[in-house]
């Protein structure tokens, strides 16, 4: 199949099949154009998945756009977002004319509080295979260790905490390190 319908569908099949939004679609992303396709590897899918976390706009859609720049420059681009951005698009618009009526329905709500404990596990797959497939630095451990301490207290003591801080704080720290490992390079 020619690359920009290949891209299409590669990424309206995941927008269509995938609920819960992006980060429950990065285990399809991964095993689509890592595992399958072979379109990036999976350091990238590592290193997009941050970068796309940390940008504005949600993961899914970075990631695609991502992967569409890198196989076919901004056109690629272009066709991913529209492949992953398309299904959702007409999903919500279908729904939200019906919706309303529906949720008053027993079952159709219980549905949709399954579909959360899906999306629930499906994150959490997602988080251990990363971990799994994560080199296995100190550094790299003891942030993981930090950031899943700070998480549980911020959730089971409901303290409120900036997101934003805590990007601008981890990034300060990120640009520390780095400038003290080019310190340490250099010395060498």
């Amino acid at each position: 199949m020619p690359l920009l319908p290949d891209l299409f569908l590669t990424f309206f099949k995941i927008g269509l099949f995938t609920f819960g939004g992006g980060l429950a679609m990065i285990p399809f992303i991964e095993n689509l154009c890592v595992e399958k396709k072979k379109w990036i590897s999976h350091e990238e899918m590592m290193d997009i998945t941050v970068i796309a976390e940390s940008t504005p706009g949600p993961i899914a859609i970075n990631c695609a756009t991502y992967v569409g720049n890198k196989k076919a420059g901004i056109l690629g681009a272009l066709i991913s977002t529209l492949g992953m951005v398309l299904p959702s698009f007409v999903i919500i618009l279908v729904i939200s004319t019906i919706l309303d009526r529906y949720l008053e329905i027993t079952w159709v709500a219980k549905a949709f509080m399954g579909i959360k404990i899906v999306v629930g596990i499906l994150i959490t797959n997602a988080g251990l295979t990363m971990l799994k497939k994560m080199k296995k630095k100190p550094l790299g451990i003891a942030f993981m260790l930090v950031s899943l301490v700070l998480m549980l207290a911020v959730n089971i003591f409901s303290i409120n905490f900036s997101s934003v801080a805590l990007i601008i704080i981890t990034a300060i720290l990120s640009l520390i390190i780095y400038a003290v490992r080019g310190r340490k390079g250099g010395a060498r």
